[in-house]
C-alpha cells in the first residue's frame, strides 16, 4: 500500500506543478496584454504562452505523453489525408484548364 500512497503523491506532485505552471503563464498573459506591443510581436507572444499552455494540457491532463506511438501514427495519417486534399484540386485543375484551352486563349480556330 505504501508504493501506491507514494505513486498517488508524485502523481499529486506533478499535477499540482503543472496547474502551476498554468497560473504562471496566465498571469504572464494578462501582464503582457497591459504592456502597449507592435502587433505582430503581441500576435507573437500570445502564440507562444498559449502554445506552452496547450501543450501542457495535453501532455498532462489529457495523458499524450505516454500515447506517443499511436500519436505518431495518427500524426502520420493527418500529414498522408493533407497532402492528397491539396494533390486532388491540383489534378482537377490541371485537366480543367487543358480541356478548355481552346476556349479560353482561341487554340484551334
Amino acid at each position: 500500500m505504501a508504493a501506491n500512497a507514494e505513486a498517488l503523491q508524485a502523481e499529486l506532485k506533478k499535477y499540482l506543478m503543472v496547474f502551476g505552471a498554468l497560473l504562471v503563464l496566465t498571469a504572464v498573459t494578462v501582464g503582457v496584454a497591459q504592456f502597449d506591443f507592435s502587433v505582430p510581436v503581441a500576435v507573437a507572444v500570445a502564440l507562444l504562452v498559449a502554445g506552452v499552455k496547450g501543450s501542457l494540457v495535453a501532455c498532462y491532463f489529457m495523458h499524450l505523453l505516454n500515447e506517443r506511438g499511436m500519436i505518431f501514427w495518427i500524426l502520420a495519417l493527418c500529414v498522408l489525408f493533407f497532402i492528397t486534399l491539396l494533390i486532388i484540386p491540383v489534378i482537377t485543375s490541371s485537366e480543367v484548364v487543358a480541356g478548355h484551352a481552346d476556349k479560353l486563349y482561341g487554340v484551334g480556330k
